[in-house]
């Protein structure tokens, strides 16, 4: 019961730290404990780390804080990308070591072992390709050719010259200042990756984040299965009912179950956590981005258009309430009397002027769910039309 509890506890603790990092500005979370506990993890823990550095081993330090940090956020470095093999190699190690001895078992072949090693080796294929590939570098040899292939909708993107790369900053690019290089069709920089996420390496990030979800629930599954096994083959339901007497039923057996295989296959078991919540993780991720691709919008967009939509709605609502008081004094000059109860009803009814305002999204780039995809998966700058466009403009 205590094991149970303390496990209970455990996962409710990690659901709550891994939801408030990751939704806790969305705005149903405002003013709400989850949105507090992400301003702590995501600002006020470092800041009170650097208050306290400072207050102990002086400015030097904390200085020395600060150029690590620059390097580690602000500046191209491969530090994500080492821990990320490690986490894998080591992940696969424990895997291996502690489970292979099972396989094959009563419910797995001995082709996992094979399969488990390719599945983890795509996946590190795909983090290299993602890694090395051009993201969509604009120089001033191709700023035509994107120009061309991603005309602006003077809504949130409009003429204008980047400011670092002395070019024409066609829309949908963005100059990232950790690169220092203008990406086309820029999404967001990714520190795993140690690159930019851009119109070229869009589609070997998506295929990263779905193989590497899929790589997690296939070791979940196998270990899960793993132990499974093992509960056959040492017969321990059939023990545990007739030699001690249990009750063969679920709820019966499961602590007894839960406490042998804690005892047994500890580091199993925390292999299937490890595993099912960066799954998770790797799966709300992925829906995200495949919720942009399918609309044809990037990350960086979505932060454009949420100004925008704001801009706009403050816009409008302005514009309506200055036209309701308008009417309501233009009323008041020519009202004819009435019962003072009556007027005093119909104002408490009266619907609100700013419940009409609505601020439509107008996205010129979403051309359809079958185009989204194909720009994806096949990238303009790789079609042969991008290079006619530019022995056109030569």
């Amino acid at each position: 019961m205590g094991v149970g509890l303390l496990l209970a506890c455990h996962g409710l603790v990690t659901a709550l730290v891994v939801v408030s990092f990751l939704c806790g500005r969305w705005p149903i979370f405002d003013g709400t404990f989850i949105q507090r506990i992400n301003h702590f993890i995501t600002f006020g823990a470092y800041d009170y780390f650097l208050r306290f550095v400072g207050a102990v081993f002086g400015s030097k330090c904390t200085n020395a804080v600060l150029s690590v940090e620059y390097y580690c956020c602000d500046r191209p470095n491969p530090l994500l990308q080492i821990i990320y093999l490690v986490i894998i190699s080591f992940t696969y190690y424990f895997v291996a070591s502690s489970s292979f001895v099972y396989i094959p078992g009563y419910y797995l072949s001995a082709t996992h072992k094979y399969t488990s090693f390719l599945a983890a080796s795509v996946g590190i294929l795909l983090f290299l390709l993602t890694s090395f590939c051009d993201p969509g570098t604009i120089k001033a040899e191709n700023v035509s050719q994107y120009l061309a292939a991603y005309p602006y909708d003077n809504i949130i993107f409009s003429e204008k010259e980047c400011s670092t790369c002395k070019i024409p900053k066609p829309a949908r690019s963005k100059h990232c200042s950790i690169c220092d290089r203008c990406v086309a069709r820029f999404d967001h920089h990714c520190g795993w990756m140690n690159n930019c996420i851009g119109e070229r390496n869009t589609r070997y990030f998506m295929a990263f984040l779905l193989w590497h979800f899929l790589l997690c629930m296939y070791g979940t599954v196998a270990v899960c299965l793993i132990l499974a096994g093992r509960l056959k083959e040492l017969k321990v339901i059939y023990i545990l009912t007739v030699y001690y007497g249990i009750e063969n039923s679920f709820w019966d057996l499961a602590p007894h179950v839960a406490q042998w295989l804690l005892g047994s296959y500890n580091t199993q078991i925390l292999l299937i956590v490890f595993l099912a919540i960066i799954g998770m993780l790797l799966a709300g991720f992925f829906g995200y981005h495949a919720k942009l691709c399918l609309s044809n919008t990037t990350t960086n967009e979505t932060f454009k258009w949420q100004e925008y939509m704001d801009w706009q709605r403050k816009f409008k609502e302005a514009q309506a309430s200055a036209a309701a008081l308008r009417q309501s004094i233009s009323g008041i000059n020519g009202e004819i009397k009435q019962p003072k109860s009556s007027s005093k009803w119909r104002a408490f009814f009266r619907r609100s002027p700013l419940e009409d305002v609505v601020v439509v999204k107008n996205n010129v780039y979403n051309k359809g769910l079958l185009h989204n995809i194909q720009e994806v998966v096949s990238p303009f700058s790789t079609r042969q039309s991008f290079t006619q466009t530019k022995l056109k403009s030569s």
